[in-house]
């Protein structure tokens, strides 16, 4: 069954530069078609085969035919007869392979060529769409916000769509079509209707990638994001560490006069971000932690991974924060168990130490009903949040 070969090979070569898949995977897709066309069209197609010149892409299709006196299947059988009339040295027991022209093919088993063609290019599509965003998958890209489906919004990343879900929308953040936005890849999924990319506002390793991209340090690893903890559209802190004595992590990343957090702050339409130094020693880690509050000292039991921290009075309400916000990214960020309290509560609960004279970096203790409590500090911070504010600023 030859074919027009330039015209067909030309769409061909056209299509797969369109669709970005393999002419292999085409060719074997059309074989694949022809001997489908064959099973409908015969009945089987176990004595099919297809050759395909691969250079001018002229294809052809034949059947195998073993020579016989009576012909009991004509579809893999042949009478000796008509095997001579094709060349007089055929014998019964030969296998020919008999070509089958266009004409002998039904409309149906046509169509269902055509369609076994279509649905494959369809599949590969996918598959290559699927396999370039899954090598995006877990990082920041920038869209454009398309539609709404509920509270749920469609963000054009190029080819495909991402899914912001409501669940992953910072809240205070209100968007408009064609608003462009930066998301983190969060997952890239296979499904039916091709690939599904979900996509957030509100994941911590959005803020580390942003820095990535604004900071060269901390893209080309001199300097390192150790830790991160984030109320997303409020408040983040970031532990940084540097690899080299001569850089500073916390002023590479603030940047002259603030320029390179701020334009991440503007990205994150205004989120607060704190960057405070990494310590291996948890009791400094845990004070730069707490920052911008003041610590008179931290007792740190590591292998309980719960700390005591002691700070001025006057300095209560901003380590603990609105709402407890700080103390609970604080202990987020280190991964330590957090229990606050100022030098006066620490001297009427009978554990105060003279932290100038007898504080020794080696001394721990443990107490499992001291430990930071959320809602105990949320309500500390309902009483002295105007004087909280009044520190932050």
């Amino acid at each position: 069954m030859a074919a027009n070969t330039n015209d067909f090979w030309d769409a061909l070569t056209d299509l797969a530069k369109e669709k970005n898949i393999s002419m292999d995977v085409l060719i074997e897709t059309i074989e694949n078609s022809l001997l489908i066309a064959c099973k409908n069209n015969y009945g089987k197609a176990d004595n099919a085969t297809v050759e395909i010149d691969r250079e001018t892409g002229a294809y052809h299709v034949f059947l195998a035919k073993t020579v016989v006196d009576e012909v009991m299947d004509p579809v893999e059988e042949i009478s000796l007869a008509d095997a001579q009339n094709i060349n007089g040295k055929h014998q019964i027991g030969d296998v020919l392979h008999i070509e089958v022209k266009s004409k002998d093919f039904g409309r149906i088993a046509a169509t269902a060529a055509k369609n076994t063609i279509t649905q494959k290019i369809r599949e590969e599509e996918r598959k290559v769409l699927y396999e370039e965003y899954y090598e995006l998958q877990h990082k920041v890209v920038t869209g454009v916000v398309t539609r709404f489906s509920g509270s749920n919004i469609h963000v054009n990343l190029g080819k495909l769509e991402g899914f912001l879900a409501e669940s992953e929308q910072v809240k205070g953040e209100f968007y408009k079509p064609q608003d462009r936005i930066k998301v983190y890849i969060v997952e890239v999924k296979t499904s039916n209707k091709g690939p599904r990319i979900l996509v957030s506002r509100t994941h911590p390793e959005l803020v580390k990638k942003l820095f990535e991209e604004e900071v060269s340090e901390v893209r080309d690893g001199i300097v390192e994001i150790k830790s991160i903890s984030r109320e997303a559209g409020s408040r983040t802190k970031i532990a940084v560490w540097s690899n080299d004595e001569d850089v500073d992590p916390v002023g590479a990343c603030v940047g002259q006069n603030g320029a390179r957090v701020n334009a991440i702050v503007n990205e994150l339409r205004g989120e607060k971000i704190d960057i405070v130094e990494w310590d291996e020693n948890p009791a400094y880690l845990i004070e730069n932690a707490l920052s911008p509050a003041k610590v008179v000292a931290v007792v740190a039991d590591a292998d309980e991974k719960s700390a005591r921290v002691v700070v001025p009075d006057y300095q209560l309400s901003l380590a603990i924060g609105k709402e407890g916000q700080n103390a609970r990214l604080a202990a987020r960020l280190t991964g330590f168990k957090i229990d606050i309290k100022s030098e006066t509560q620490a001297k009427e609960a009978g554990d105060f130490l003279d932290y100038e004279e007898d504080y020794d970096d080696d001394d721990e203790y443990y107490d499992e009903d001291e430990y930071y409590d959320e809602d105990e500090y949320a309500e500390d911070a309902e009483v002295e949040s105007d004087a909280a504010e009044s520190e932050e600023e």
